[in-house]
């Protein structure tokens, strides 16, 4: 029996709170929706009190990716990408429209309909553009979803494929 079933809730209760209180973003941001999630960063709306660190230098120290705007089947591949460079857990918030579903421009030849069409999305924010309050009523959201956490110890399942694989997959 390892640690986890010996302290199993504690240790993961402790888990979970500095996990939901140290959440370092990747903002994606391909439209117009970036610019209100620049307005949630900024000093009146202030998503750093909720514990979120608004700019991670890269995906590799990323906890949470913010896809806002415009999915276009040119940028799948690279979301895509980014994604699984991103260590676990990782957890996704999809913010507006065109992110959700492709917001006005669902019959476009070129939109992808959601960014969940491409990577597992935690968390939709749903708007055109959404309003900053919103994005940080998605950030609460997604905080009570990681204390709830129960999969593996510390919050994470791995398998032996997981640990072995490259970083970056090439693309076909």
């Amino acid at each position: 029996m390892g640690v986890g079933g010996v302290l199993g809730e504690p240790i993961r209760f402790v888990l979970n709170w500095g996990r939901k209180y140290s959440l370092w973003v990747f903002n994606f941001g391909l439209a117009c929706c970036a610019i209100e999630f620049i307005a949630a960063s900024m000093g009146r709306h202030d998503f750093i009190r909720l514990g979120v660190i608004p700019f991670a230098h890269g995906p590799r120290q990323a906890d949470l990716m913010v896809v806002s705007g415009t999915v276009t089947d040119k940028m799948a591949p690279a979301i895509k990408r980014l994604y699984d460079q991103m260590p676990e857990p990782k957890y996704v918030i999809s913010f507006g429209a065109c992110s959700n579903s492709g917001g006005p421009y669902w019959d476009s030849y070129s939109v992808t309909k959601g960014v969940d069409q491409l990577i597992p999305v935690d968390v939709y924010v749903p708007g055109c553009p959404p309003r900053p309050e919103a994005l940080l009523h998605g950030i609460l959201t997604l905080q009570a979803q990681i204390a709830r956490e129960r999969s593996g110890f510390g919050g994470v399942q791995r398998d032996a494929a997981s640990l072995t694989a490259p970083m970056v997959t090439r693309p076909l």
